[in-house]
């Protein structure tokens, strides 16, 4: 499907590729948004990216933030602080709890801001599902104050634990939410290929946008995926994808030796609750001697001093063989085994 895709881009006309991403690929998506996350909506409001980073920078010239104040999920996804700061934008840290981004917090902290970015879907790095009603919420401020949100489905429907709720876009009446979606996760971060879909009033002005500043994604990749997607294998690959990591993040758990309630499930993640005490950063470190990788939690949050504690565990790339080993390990160092108080 790859090599196809590379011959007929090299036979293709000689010219250069339209800036909003390829035709094919782009209603390949919208089909896809459709059926999958509830989301209405043309090939015209669709660019693609090159990933979410690409989706960001992209945004940032179309949306001309520079000077304004925006708000990110506390914790939240590192990139986008990041990202705001070269911008010259203010990152303002809103808590979140378990229904999601807490808008009261946001509008008394900073009820002006230009721009909101949430993980509606599955909040990262902490799992839960925003609520209908902080939707509601959300989508009134943003209507009522002329504010952007930049809803990153960084998992799409790939969700482990119940059904994945409707896009937060799909409820957007007033055409506020821009809608972040990328195939780094459910396909490979290798790829490098995300998309952005635009309300329609914007559409044309981030085409433009694109076309002036966004570096180009390779078109053979483009329009390799859009086969993929045309027949159906996409579907098909999220389907044993979901099965598959099931699997591997209840192996995971079984073999972790600690406590059923140091454990949550967080997107495609599993969450280690730590001991009082217990220094997430020192651990993760300690851990890479053992070839071993959880990333800290505290490293999600503006002010690491004064986050929560844990490891995220990632399930997808498991070790086929010594995984209780490994757990074992693993909880050695992270101090169980003597019935510590867990941090709340």
């Amino acid at each position: 499907m790859a090599s196809r895709a590379a011959s007929e881009a090299a036979m293709a006309a000689v010219s250069y590729p339209d800036p909003r991403g390829e035709l094919a690929l782009r209603t390949e998506i919208a089909a896809h948004l459709s059926v999958a996350r509830g989301l209405s909506c043309s090939p015209a409001q669709i660019i693609v990216t090159s990933g979410y980073s690409g989706a960001l920078g992209l945004l940032s010239h179309a949306l001309d933030l520079k000077g304004r104040s925006a708000w990110i999920e506390d914790p939240g996804y590192p990139l986008p602080r990041m990202a705001l700061a070269m911008m010259g934008v203010e990152a303002v840290p809103i808590p979140v709890d378990e229904q999601g981004l807490d808008v009261d917090a946001g509008m008394a902290l900073a009820a002006n801001a230009a721009l909101a970015i949430v993980t509606a879907g599955q909040q990262a790095p902490l799992g839960m599902t925003m609520s209908l009603a902080r939707r509601n919420q959300l989508l009134a401020w943003a209507a009522g104050s002329g504010a952007w949100i930049i809803e990153d489905d960084y998992l799409s429907e790939l969700q482990l634990v119940g059904r994945a709720a409707p896009a937060l876009a799909s409820q957007d009446s007033h055409g506020r939410v821009i809608y972040a979606g990328t195939f780094s996760k459910t396909i490979s971060p290798a790829l490098r290929l995300g998309f952005v879909v635009v309300p329609p009033a914007l559409a044309n002005h981030v085409g433009d946008v694109a076309a002036a500043l966004a570096p180009a994604t390779s078109v053979a990749s483009q329009l390799a995926l859009a086969e993929f997607m045309r027949k159906g294998h996409y579907l098909r690959h999220l389907r044993r994808m979901k099965r598959i990591y099931r699997a591997r993040a209840a192996a995971l758990q079984q073999a972790l030796p600690v406590p059923a309630e140091a454990i949550t499930m967080a997107g495609l993640t599993l969450l280690l609750h730590l001991p009082e005490g217990a220094d997430d950063l020192d651990i993760a470190r300690q851990a890479q001697a053992f070839r071993l990788a959880p990333a800290p939690l505290s490293s999600w949050y503006a002010d690491p001093a004064q986050a929560r504690r844990g490891l995220l565990l990632g399930i997808t790339n498991l070790p086929e063989e010594g995984l209780e080993a490994c757990c074992a390990c693993l909880a050695d160092l992270a101090g169980f085994g003597g019935g510590e108080e867990l941090v709340e």
